[in-house]
Order: structure tokens, then C-alpha cells, then sequence
């Protein structure tokens, strides 16, 4: 038998398992020397229940929409609730519409106004240079008796047709030639010898190889119209993206192929630069054309006013030819923003 150790629980009588006033060490799983504080107070976790089986989904009922008492009834309210933005975005369109009006008329305007005071001040001989609201009269006066109307006729019929047939035959004879260069370096020592030279120094020889009829005067117009689109059109030919080129030689286009669905496309903006150009040329050298043995046109109207010394009715024969071409140029420019619509618009 092994000794009882002396302070053992035997060797002191006292039982195993009582209290004996002194703190009983327990094992901790701490080395010794560590405090050791209290212990946790043991929580109690609750069992657990039955597992509840998911029960079958019930159908959705009829929903029920509560309408707002204050709300329209019936397509109107609709109407209403939009009627707010769509007027909203007709008034900005209104307010726009009217300020790029007003700032491409302002100018005008002033021009008007400098006109009308000019002559009043006595700033300059109103003999001369008539108030515009004489002029406004006299062009009035002028639309009433017919004169106006008869030969603004006379001066369109001629103008438009020589303008037309520069336009059928310039337009062919500038795509051939920017597209062939053998044809290019061959016409080109004639083209500069007739494009510096002036249409209306060569009014006296269309009049004495063509009269003084008709047949100069729309002839006159059809040379000086010639120019500016045959030049532009050989120019466009020429200027064509070369990438643009490449591209669709790498599609195995054929040459008709080529020239209609690219060279044609990307020529039209240059090529209406020169028809813009050709259609103010056109009225110029009508004008000049018709005040050397014509019997009716602007041109007529204008030189006949200054023998008579009817300097209001001058003055309104000059503003109508300016009507006219802002007119006919404005035409121009929406048939051009009509057949070049795959543009691009310009950024700002």
C-alpha cells in the first residue's frame, strides 16, 4: 500500500466530496498560475420541433385597384396628365423657331431701318436714294398694273432654262472627266483657257452670232452657269475619301458598281456647292444680259426705270432680283439636305 499523503482528504478525516472552507482547484485545460474567473452560465438551447410541411399554395384572388377619388375619369384623364409635357415641348419648339427667326432677320431689319432714316435725315439725297417705303410703294404699284409680274416671267423662264440645261450637261461631263484622267489631262489646257474668261465679256459675241433674241440671252446664262458645277463636279470626283475606295474594291464592286454606290453618294455635297454658285450666277448675268436689247425682264425693268428717272421703281426691280435669289436658293439648299439626308449632322 502506497502512503497516505498528509493532506489528503483521508488523512484528515474529513469525507471525500465535502466542502472544507478552502477553494477546490478544478482542471481548467490552463496552465497553472492562470486566474481563472467565472464560468459561463450554461445556456439552454430548446429542442427541436416538428418540421412543419409546406402546405398548398392558395390561388391568387381578384385584385382590387383603388382609384383615387380626385383622379379623371374615362380617355381624358390620359390626356390631362400628358396635355402639361406636350405643351411644354410645343412652346420650346415655338420659343426656338422664333428666336432663330429673329436672329436671321435682325440684320435685315437694320439694314430697313438704316434705309428708311437715311434719306429722312437728310443724310443722303433722297432724290437718289428714295426712303424704302417709297420703294415698298412703287414695288406695290408695279405688282398691281402687271408690269412686275410680266417681267419677272420673261427673266425665270430664261434663267431657269439655261441654268437647267448647265445642270444636265456639266454635271455628266464633270463626273467623266475627274473619273478618266486620260480625258482629264486632255481637255484640261481648254477648260483654263474658257473658265478664266468672263460671260459678260462675251455678251457681244453671243448677241452677233445669236441675235438679240431669246436664244443669247439663254445662252449667255447657260456659259456662265457651266462653270462653277463642271468645276465643282470634277473636284468632288476627285476628293473622294480614297478609304472609301479601298473598302469597296475589297468587295470585288465593278466599276459601274463603284461609281453608283460610292463615287456618286460622296460627290453630291460639292457638286450642289456649284449648282448654289451657278444658280446666283444665273440672275447676274441675265440682268446684265437683258439691259442690251431686251423688251421685257428685270434686267429691262431696271434700265428703262433709270432712262425715265423712275429711280423708286429702280429700286424695286433691284429688290425683287434679291428676293429672288434668296428664294431660289433656299430651294437649293433643301433639295441638297433632301438627297444628302445619310449625312452626318455637324457638331458644334
Amino acid at each position: 500500500m502506497s502512503p497516505v499523503s498528509a493532506t489528503s482528504p483521508l488523512s484528515t478525516g474529513e469525507a471525500p466530496g465535502k466542502a472544507t472552507g478552502k477553494p477546490t482547484r478544478r482542471a481548467t485545460g490552463k496552465p497553472p498560475g492562470t486566474a481563472v474567473g467565472p464560468e459561463p452560465a450554461e445556456r439552454d438551447v430548446p429542442a427541436p420541433g416538428p418540421v412543419r410541411q409546406p402546405g398548398p399554395v392558395p390561388e391568387p384572388g381578384p385584385v382590387s385597384v383603388q382609384k383615387d377619388p380626385e383622379a379623371a375619369e374615362g380617355p381624358e384623364a390620359a390626356t390631362g396628365r400628358r396635355a402639361p409635357g406636350a405643351a411644354a415641348r410645343f412652346a420650346g419648339a415655338a420659343v426656338s423657331l422664333l428666336y432663330r427667326g429673329f436672329t436671321r432677320s435682325v440684320a435685315v431689319a437694320a439694314l430697313l431701318a438704316v434705309w428708311e432714316a437715311a434719306p429722312r435725315l437728310g443724310l443722303v439725297d433722297a432724290t437718289f436714294l428714295p426712303p424704302f417705303s417709297e420703294v415698298a410703294f412703287a414695288w406695290w404699284e408695279l405688282a398691281l398694273d402687271g408690269q412686275l409680274a410680266d417681267n419677272t416671267a420673261a427673266s425665270l423662264t430664261r434663267s431657269l432654262s439655261g441654268f437647267g440645261l448647265a445642270v444636265l450637261a456639266a454635271v455628266p461631263l464633270g463626273l467623266l472627266i475627274g473619273w478618266y484622267r486620260p480625258l482629264a489631262e486632255l481637255l484640261n489646257p481648254l477648260l483654263e483657257v474658257f473658265r478664266n474668261t468672263a460671260a459678260l465679256a462675251l455678251l457681244p459675241v453671243f448677241v452677233l452670232l445669236l441675235g438679240i433674241g431669246e436664244t443669247s440671252k439663254i445662252s449667255i446664262v447657260f456659259y456662265a452657269c457651266a462653270w462653277p458645277i463642271l468645276l465643282n463636279t470634277i473636284s468632288a470626283v476627285r476628293t473622294v475619301d480614297p478609304t472609301l475606295l479601298r473598302l469597296a474594291r475589297s468587295m470585288d464592286l465593278s466599276a459601274p458598281r463603284l461609281f453608283q454606290k460610292v463615287i456618286l453618294p460622296a460627290s453630291v455635297p460639292t457638286v450642289f456647292t456649284g449648282v448654289r454658285l451657278a444658280g446666283a450666277v444665273s440672275i447676274l448675268v441675265l440682268v446684265a444680259a437683258e439691259m442690251i436689247g431686251a423688251k421685257a425682264g428685270l434686267g429691262y425693268l431696271i434700265n428703262a426705270s433709270q432712262y425715265n428717272f423712275a429711280i423708286p421703281q429702280m429700286y424695286a426691280g433691284i429688290v425683287t432680283i434679291s428676293v429672288i435669289g434668296v428664294v431660289f436658293n433656299g430651294l437649293l439648299v433643301a433639295l441638297e439636305r433632301r438627297l444628302t439626308s445619310w449625312r452626318l449632322p455637324p457638331t458644334h
